[in-house]
């Protein structure tokens, strides 16, 4: 077992953090929220570095301007906000380097393998978040941290499934051009479509206006996202272990769904240079 798998499987049974993060004193810039983000996405990370990661997104979450999340519309449009700013720096593994990784695999097993993983992510951001949860539950009667928490956990839930979307797109063969501003776009729609990245979405960044279905679609897809975190609110430690089955669930799900749409895309093509 590698180390990053055997880190993946401990995941869920990571402890929470000793004590709540404290807000900086500047607001975050889209570049420091997105590098946080970006090594919670990693697949190897151990149990106190994704606290100790989903702690400092807290505090940069706060920073940022908490009245929003204590109202559900304004939560979500500051959700969808937030997902565009992180999402260009979500990273991608190319092909090459997810070989170099896990070698000996075919795309097949190399699919599974990072569906997986992701799956495990996903579940160990809903442990810590619900260990965040259990200590508000006892120690804070007022719940304060809830929104924030809840906002934290769903953006960087989003980015790992968006960085399994982009890395399923190589393993088969059709990878989404252009930087990661460029590629933002169509990975954040491919996921608010449970679906691969339309290949008629142009390569433009995410400050593109998206059409109002799209962002209904995106708002939607958000929506149901949040619902289910909430379970990370659940009383002391049955949150944690609620939401990290749940998240695991939804992004294997979700990893299937483009698998099955990525091969039958693939299908298409090697149909067509055959002829």
């Amino acid at each position: 077992m590698s180390h990053a798998d055997r880190s993946a499987g401990e995941s869920d049974s990571a402890a929470p953090p000793e004590s709540l993060p404290e807000p900086p004193g500047e607001t975050p810039t889209n570049s420091e929220l997105g590098d946080t983000v970006a090594k919670l996405t990693e697949d190897d990370l151990e149990p106190g570095q994704r606290n100790r990661l989903l702690g400092r997104l807290i505090g940069q979450v706060r920073a940022r301007g908490v009245g929003d999340l204590f109202k559900p519309r304004a939560a979500l449009k500051w959700i969808a906000d937030a997902v565009g700013d992180i999402a260009p720096y979500v990273p991608v593994r190319d092909i090459d380097t997810l070989r170099r990784h896990h070698p000996g695999l075919d795309d097949d097993r190399l699919a599974e393998r990072l569906v997986r993983n992701a799956s495990r992510a996903t579940g160990g951001v809903g442990a810590a978040g619900g260990g965040v949860a259990a200590i508000e539950w006892a120690a804070t009667p007022t719940l304060l941290t809830a929104p924030v928490l809840l906002a934290a956990e769903t953006v960087t839930v989003v980015a790992i499934e968006i960085k399994l979307i982009g890395e399923l797109h190589e393993v088969y063969g059709q990878p989404v051009a252009g930087s990661g501003a460029q590629r933002a776009l169509p990975l954040v729609m491919a996921w608010s479509q449970q679906r691969g990245v339309n290949p008629m979405v142009p390569g433009v960044g995410i400050g593109a206006v998206l059409g109002t279905a799209a962002r209904k679609e995106m708002r939607d897809r958000l929506l149901r996202r949040l619902g289910r975190n909430l379970t990370t609110l659940g009383p002391f430690l049955t949150g944690a272990a609620v939401a990290s089955y749940l998240n695991r669930r939804a992004t294997k799900s979700l990893g299937d769904q483009v698998i099955d749409d990525l091969r039958k895309r693939q299908r298409k093509i090697i149909e067509g240079e055959s002829r």
